[in-house]
């Protein structure tokens, strides 16, 4: 089986969509429901069983793994509880990576570029992961996983991925932890605007803030460039390697919903001001030296898709 952490949430559903593209059903999905609406990620994948994340370790020596996607974690930015994020974003990590290694099973987990921190030092790959300063707990906790196994000198027996700004169907679940994208279409259909926060950086115009946005599906066709390569290892960067500001992102939205243009910019809450990202770019040269396939549809085309096939209707991925 593959073991797909995170499997009914965002990132992790579409993969699980994205494996039964290829006529993959051999898939054991681990997550925590609760009283979530995660559950509506589901209803039209395909897998084998759903076990909840609170009793994996215990199923673990009886389950026959063929290769483990770790994409299960609490990914809120704005969490505050340290030794929530601690138990679960690393702790639960270096147990499912000893498992692993003791079987000798590929394990592709999720890292994120909020290891960078303000990006000071750039946005490589290939960096010292000591020198990297995160500017959250949540990204000290991801980052806390990448240091441990570097430590122990087995970070060459997994991969790590450096997810950037995903977005894209089945993000509906994560409340203010949905993208811009989902934000501003909600704004624009209530109100006929979107709001954007004002720069508070002399180096950047309000909504010209840059980050680097990739779509789901492209993210998901590369996991699987991994899934084949159980060989690449290490940390990898995933993004679409080109940065767009806020306005550049949403201005397509409007078009697809035949509406015009219409922005609003307020002030950036003061407790977000000292931790805010202006600038995010993947620098994909280690990706793309390591002869894997790079995906990149077009911004504009990315957000027709998203808008006319999935938010205005209303629907999930369905296999």
């Amino acid at each position: 089986m593959i073991l797909v952490t995170g499997g009914a949430g965002f990132i992790g559903s579409a993969l699980v969509w994205q494996l039964n593209q290829l006529g993959i059903e051999n898939i054991l999905v681990c997550d925590h429901l609760g009283t979530s609406s995660k559950w509506l990620n589901l209803r039209s994948l395909r897998f084998l069983d759903y076990i909840e994340k609170d009793h994996l370790s215990d199923c673990l020596k009886d389950l026959q793994l063929q290769h483990v996607f770790h994409l299960g974690a609490c990914s809120s930015t704005t969490e505050s509880d340290c030794s929530y994020l601690i138990k679960n974003n690393f702790e639960y990590s270096k147990m499912l990576a000893k498992h692993c290694l003791r079987q000798n099973i590929p394990m592709i987990y999720a890292s994120s570029a909020a290891t960078y921190g303000d990006g000071s030092l750039g946005f490589s790959d290939k960096i010292s992961l000591v020198s990297l300063r995160p500017l959250n707990a949540y990204g000290y906790s991801k980052h806390m996983f990448d240091l441990w196994l570097e430590k122990h000198g087995i970070l060459n027996r997994f991969t790590g991925i450096k997810f950037f700004n995903v977005w894209g169907p089945n993000e509906y679940h994560k409340g203010d932890m949905q993208s811009m994208v989902v934000k501003a279409f909600h704004q624009i259909m209530e109100t006929g605007r979107v709001k954007l926060f004002k720069s508070h950086n002399r180096d950047y115009q309000d909504g010209y803030q840059l980050r680097d946005f990739i779509y789901v599906k492209d993210v998901t066709r590369c996991l699987i460039e991994f899934y084949k390569s159980p060989q690449t290892t290490g940390i990898f960067n995933l993004g679409n390697g080109s940065p767009v500001a806020w306005v550049d992102l949403i201005e397509p939205i409007f078009s697809a919903l035949n509406k015009p243009v219409q922005f609003e910019f307020v002030p950036m809450p003061e407790e977000l001001r000292n931790r805010y990202q202006y600038y995010t770019c993947a620098d994909m040269l280690k990706y793309e030296e390591s002869g894997l396939k790079r995906f990149q549809t077009p911004l504009n085309d990315t957000i027709y898709d998203f808008v006319q096939n999935y938010l205005v209707p209303g629907k999930f991925l369905e296999s």
